[in-house]
């Protein structure tokens, strides 16, 4: 169980998948990012009581949720009692395609059994691209600055909080000054949150008879690789020649919010 009193990096939450803090990880220059002030997740639509609860013990303020619209229809936030939701869809469709069943994503791969890993690749270079992406990642960081009252946490997630979340992570962590090996090392950092869950929807893929490339295309859509998030900085240089560039240019960040920013989330 998560505590106020504990610093962990890998939070358990009832109901939740793949809850992270993103304090504790230090800056370039020396500083820390708090704890207990921005935290990344897979979904809350699975929340219990008491998840909801511990969260908001914890001080979720702000919810910010990257889902497309079905994904939000199929399976609402169970948003913390004192939290403001904040819809930021980096897609208009689930283009990971985290929100499809086993079945489902099963069925389309047993056509083009290699495509998981490809389809990935895709998603990256399209979440770094897309200007509505680009605008929902804005509004992020809206919302970052606006959580600057003690005692808030800020909450950010999508479906399985690897894809749409990852590159949140990516952008934020960059603005507060982490070196980018400790950032790429949090964003890897799924596959060992999400073990459980990754494993199991292979299990039941094999379970229904899928071949052996149909079941390595599932867990490549379930799980992440940093050749993905090579995908997503190729993108990111032919725009802005790197990603400090990419915030100033394309997430319309000035050197005064990103000043905010580090005073805000760094000690």
């Amino acid at each position: 169980m998560v505590s106020k009193m504990t610093n962990q990096r890998v939070l358990t939450v009832p109901g939740g998948i793949n809850f992270r803090e993103l304090g504790g990880y230090s800056t370039k220059d020396g500083r820390k990012i708090k704890w207990h002030k921005v935290i990344r997740t897979g979904g809350l639509d699975q929340l219990t009581p008491t998840g909801q609860a511990l969260l908001d013990d914890y001080g979720v303020r702000y919810d910010i949720d990257f889902r497309s619209p079905q994904e939000v229809l199929d399976a609402p936030d169970r948003i913390p009692a004192n939290a403001k939701y904040v819809y930021a869809p980096v897609f208009n469709v689930d283009e990971t395609r985290n929100s499809d069943g086993t079945d489902k994503m099963t069925a389309n791969l047993e056509k083009h059994p290699d495509s998981g890993f490809k389809h990935m690749l895709k998603v990256y270079q399209m979440v770094a691209d897309e200007q509505h992406a680009k605008d929902e990642y804005r509004r992020f960081f809206d919302n970052l600055l606006a959580n600057d009252q003690p005692d808030s946490t800020l909450l950010f997630h999508c479906t399985a909080g690897k894809d749409r979340t990852g590159m949140g992570a990516v952008y934020l962590l960059t603005a507060l000054g982490v070196d980018f090996e400790t950032i790429k090392q949090d964003y890897l950092l799924t596959n060992q949150a999400s073990i459980g869950r990754i494993n199991g929807a292979m299990a039941e893929a094999r379970a229904q008879g899928a071949s052996d490339a149909t079941v390595e295309s599932i867990r490549a859509l379930w799980s992440v690789d940093a050749d993905y998030l090579d995908a997503a900085m190729t993108e990111i240089k032919r725009q802005s020649g790197n990603l400090n560039h990419y915030l100033h240019t394309e997430l319309k960040l000035t050197n005064n919010e990103i000043n905010d920013l580090q005073r805000i989330y760094l000690e």
